[in-house]
C-alpha cells in the first residue's frame, strides 16, 4: 500500500518549504518510496477526521497499512528504521544518527521556533528590539555548538543520516535572518545538503502545491 501523507492546502511558507510535511517528503524521496499527498484546509485540518490522526490539528501525519503516525520527527524515525539509506547499519553508528535526530528537534529547533515566532506575532510591540537581541543570542549560541562540533566535516556524523535531514530543515527556518551564513561551515552543510536530489524533488513538490493554490486564488472570479 502507498503511504499517504498531509500537507497543507495553502501552505502559510509560501512555497519556501519551511512546512514540516517537507521533511517526510525528502525522507521518502531520499529512501526511493512512493507516496500520495492528502492536502488540507486550516478548516479541515481542526476536523474530527484530521484529529483522529493528529490530536493537536497539525500536518503532517502518516498513514500506511492501518498505521497513523503524526509528528514528523516520529515518521521519519519509523522511516529510516524500515528501509536503508538514511540510518547505519552499524548499530554505534545508528544510535548516533538517532541522537542527532533528537538533537535537532529538541535542542536546535526551539530557540529558532521561538525566534520565528516573535517575529510573526510580537514585532509590533514597543519591546520587540530588545527581546530580538536576546532571541538570536540563544540562537547564535546554539549555531555556534554546532558549527564546532562539525568542524571541517561534510557531515554529523559519518555519512549523511536522518539526523542531518532534520538538521537541515531546521536550519532552513533561518534563512531569511542570515544568521546560518554567520558559520561558513554551517552555510555549507546547508548548501550540500539542499543539493541533493532527494532534496531538491521533494521541495519542487511542495512548492508546486502553493504554486497550484495560487494560480487558482488568481483565476477566481471576483466577489
Amino acid at each position: 500500500m502507498t503511504p499517504t501523507i498531509t500537507a497543507f492546502e495553502r501552505s502559510p511558507d509560501r512555497g519556501a518549504g519551511l512546512a514540516r510535511d517537507m521533511r517526510v517528503r525528502w525522507t521518502l524521496e531520499e529512501l526511493g518510496q512512493p507516496y500520495q499527498v492528502r492536502l488540507l484546509s486550516f478548516a479541515e485540518m481542526k476536523q474530527p477526521a484530521h484529529l483522529a490522526l493528529h490530536p493537536f490539528g497539525q500536518i503532517p501525519t502518516y498513514e500506511e497499512d492501518g498505521l497513523a503516525l503524526f509528528e514528523s520527527g516520529a515518521i521519519i524515525l519509523h522511516l529510516a528504521e524500515r528501509h536503508a539509506g538514511l540510518l547505519p547499519a552499524d548499530s554505534g553508528a545508528r544510535s548516533r544518527a538517532i541522537a542527532w535526530m533528537f538533537a535537532a528537534l529538541s535542542t536546535v529547533e526551539p530557540p529558532i521556533v521561538e525566534r520565528s515566532m516573535a517575529w510573526l506575532f510580537e514585532r509590533e510591540q514597543s519591546w520587540y528590539a530588545q527581546r530580538l537581541t536576546m532571541l538570536d543570542e540563544r540562537v547564535r549560541r546554539r549555531l555556534g555548538e554546532l558549527s564546532r562540533h562539525l568542524g571541517d566535516a561534510d557531515w554529523l556524523d559519518g555519512d549523511f543520516s536522518a539526523g542531518d535531514l532534520l538538521m537541515t530543515t531546521v536550519l532552513l527556518r533561518l534563512q531569511s535572518a542570515g544568521i546560518v551564513d554567520e558559520f561558513a561551515n554551517l552555510a555549507a552543510y546547508v548548501a550540500r545538503a539542499t543539493a541533493r536530489p532527494a532534496y531538491q524533488r521533494a521541495f519542487a513538490a511542495q512548492r508546486e502545491v502553493f504554486l497550484q493554490a495560487q494560480a487558482a486564488a488568481e483565476s477566481a472570479p471576483a466577489r
